[in-house]
């Protein structure tokens, strides 16, 4: 298995979506780096001919959507194909996916489906992680999702279940805040100790974006819906992330309610000094 030929940064990356691209490629901003999907970039056009010129000044990471990692069916065997092209002709400083499913059938579910932790599931999803890690002859990471009901028979709990996928297959982690944060606040969890339960060395990058507050019938639900910035219990939470995992890359990701690339800028700036502030003053700021 080969690893990237590029070591990731210290300053915080931006998610490159389209309305941004040519502003991008014009004003070259002080980005750490920069993660595209991959389902948006599989064909030409102008998608990939902004990704070949800019992937010349800044690391890129590779993130999928759609390989449906937890299907029992297996990967489609033609998509995987399609996006280990994209990886070869990319070289990403990191290749990443969701722990979720989306086919099953041949028919594609347009969403991030969540899956019951049990030891079968944690079989498929091994298998699957395995299989796309000797196609793409290099570790991926694994993305923590974000849920808003629980499964009645789901012994296990979700960080054992992704250390134990990393055990199993040499996976990395994903550690998306929000999503911890927006899963223990719709389940009543502990978020600390959610963070606190993942091994320090199999995280290899976190994510950071904002999410909706629902309220109906007095009952609040917090959506993941990357259309905010991030708030300010998630940098919290995401300082005591930088001090577990310090070595870690920080992603900050706006997918609705896109704003100008200027605000996003900033908010990947404000992610490095709460990155630096973390580090500086170690666990006085944790909480």
């Amino acid at each position: 298995m080969t690893v990237a030929a590029r070591e990731p940064p210290n300053e915080a990356g931006i998610g490159l979506r389209a309305v941004h691209h040519a502003a991008v490629v014009a004003s070259q901003p002080a980005v750490g780096w920069l993660e595209i999907h991959a389902e948006n970039y599989l064909g030409g056009g102008a998608p990939r001919y902004a990704l070949d010129r800019l992937r010349r000044d800044y690391p890129v990471s590779v993130h999928g959507v759609g390989l449906s990692l937890g299907s029992a069916d297996g990967l489609d065997a033609r998509h995987l194909e399609r996006v280990a092209g994209l990886v070869e002709a990319v070289a990403p400083m990191l290749v990443s996916e969701h722990l979720a499913w989306s086919v099953t059938g041949g028919v594609y579910h347009n969403d991030l489906l969540p899956l019951p932790y049990t030891e079968e599931s944690l079989g498929v999803v091994a298998a699957n992680v395995s299989r796309l890690q000797e196609r793409l002859r290099r570790r991926v990471l694994i993305e923590n999702p974000s849920t808003y009901l629980r499964f009645g028979h789901s012994p296990i709990a979700e960080p054992e279940f992704l250390a134990a996928l990393a055990e199993r297959t040499g996976c990395l982690i994903l550690l998306d805040v929000n999503n911890v944060h927006v899963s223990a606040v719709n389940h009543g969890l502990d978020a600390v100790a959610y963070i606190e339960a993942i091994p320090q060395g199999v995280v290899g990058e976190l994510h950071l974006a904002g999410h909706h507050v629902a309220r109906e019938d007095g009952v609040t639900i917090l959506i993941d819906d990357h259309g905010s910035a991030v708030t300010d219990d998630v940098w919290a939470l995401y300082r005591r992330a930088v001090r577990r995992f310090p070595a870690a890359p920080t992603l900050i990701e706006w997918d609705t309610n896109i704003p100008p690339l200027e605000r996003l800028i900033a908010e990947a700036r404000a992610a490095d000094a709460h990155r630096a502030r973390a580090l500086e003053h170690g666990d006085a700021v944790a909480a």
